[in-house]
């Protein structure tokens, strides 16, 4: 199952149909519009082998109890030492803070300056209960979404109400009042598979088009389905809109084949498959002189890494994937900042290592909103050296 994470890499950065693009998030991308993977559950648990994830701290897993928590307020993820959401919720909050005279005015984003402030903020969200009420927030992401989708209704038989107007009299109010409802998408899926588990309509969504603007990042992964066969076996297919597959992608295939047993297990039914869809699948190219380079350079970096593959391919040979990222490291702009933000040259080092056996998850026996960090134990996980960079926002 990691060789499909590998293949879907080498796809990315080598396929006809592949572009150079200018990101949102001030870096180029190499991307590739529209792929798929199917991981079997029932062989192991699909956590990347390649390089070495966040196992011992469980992070991935801090980041889906958060979701099924529903609150969006990041002091959790920073007390359990997951920093995912620090940058996006840092950024988001950022403007306010500086009004507030909390940080100075001016950062250029992932300068010296910024990152210093971005670490003393999550410093600052972890250790300091107010700071994180008042500035903690990501916004109506997905946390809100999951547990308590909004839904507006009138209020029947209203009564009759008045406002002022501007000269200070009262007038009939001409309009509804309605009240809040909060939909739990999380319990409806349970429930609606234990009613008719080879059902269609089992899907929760994040994208909710009222509150994209006020979340710190609208979801990536944005929209998931499950289903059942007449045996019991249950399925989960995950769209993700936007992939940042060197970063993202390794948390989202092992949070989802994690929440797959998770939903399977609450609904009496087996985990059997999950399947992975994805939009906009790319790696970054980090920021500023370097990213100008990747785009001069694309069809030459894209021609070196096809012949890299195609030597795999003939004789099993993965050393000329270091070559390129000595190639690259040797030519591109470098300030001791951008190529920490380079991901093309993270992949490339996993794609010099030979995937190692799948791993096993164990989940506790418990419903999903009583899970703690505890509850998820990895047996047997064997992996390469730890490949770092740093996260684009």
């Amino acid at each position: 199952m990691v060789q499909q994470y590998l293949d879907y890499s080498l796809d990315i950065l080598t396929s006809p149909y592949s572009n150079f693009k200018g990101g949102s998030k001030d870096s180029g991308i190499i991307s590739l519009f529209g792929y798929q993977n199917r991981y079997d559950l029932t062989k192991g648990f699909p956590l990347i082998t390649t390089k070495q994830m966040p196992a011992k701290s469980k992070s991935m897993f801090t980041e889906l109890l958060w979701f099924l928590k529903g609150n969006t307020n990041i002091e959790y993820m920073e007390k359990n030492n997951s920093p995912v959401w620090r940058a996006d919720a840092f950024q988001h909050n950022l403007e306010k803070m500086t009004d507030a005279g909390i940080y100075p005015k001016g950062m250029q984003k992932y300068s010296p300056e910024w990152t210093v402030a971005k670490e003393n903020y999550g410093k600052r969200i972890k250790e300091n209960h107010d700071f994180a009420m008042a500035w903690g927030d990501a916004g109506p992401i997905y946390p809100k979404q999951w547990r308590r989708w909004s839904k507006f209704s009138p209020l029947e038989n209203q009564e009759q109400l008045y406002v002022k107007n501007k000269d200070g009299e009262f007038i009939p109010f001409e309009g509804k009042v309605y009240k809040e409802e909060q939909i739990d998408q999380v319990k409806n899926m349970i429930e609606g598979l234990k009613k008719k588990p080879t059902g269609k309509k089992h899907i929760l969504t994040g994208w909710n088009v009222a509150d994209l603007n006020d979340m710190s990042l609208p979801p990536c992964h944005l929209l998931f389905q499950a289903t059942a066969n007449e045996n019991g076996e249950m399925e989960m297919e995950l769209y993700q809109r936007s992939c940042d597959s060197f970063l993202g992608v390794p948390f989202n295939i092992a949070q989802y084949a994690a929440l797959t047993q998770i939903i399977a297990k609450e609904a009496g039914m087996t985990p059997k498959t999950f399947v992975h869809t994805f939009g906009d699948a790319h790696f970054y190219t980090s920021i500023g002189e370097r990213t100008m380079w990747y785009k001069n350079n694309f069809k030459e970096v894209q021609g070196k890494i096809r012949d890299a593959r195609d030597l795999e391919k003939r004789t099993g040979d993965k050393s000329s994937y270091l070559e390129i990222v000595e190639w690259i490291n040797k030519r591109a702009p470098a300030d001791g900042n951008m190529e920490d933000y380079d991901h093309v040259t993270a992949i490339l080092e996993q794609l010099a290592n030979e995937p190692l056996g799948l791993c096993k998850l164990e989940i506790a026996d418990k419903p999903f909103d009583k899970l703690e960090l505890n509850d998820f134990t990895i047996k047997d996980y064997k992996h390469h050296q730890r490949i770092s960079r740093k996260m684009c926002v």
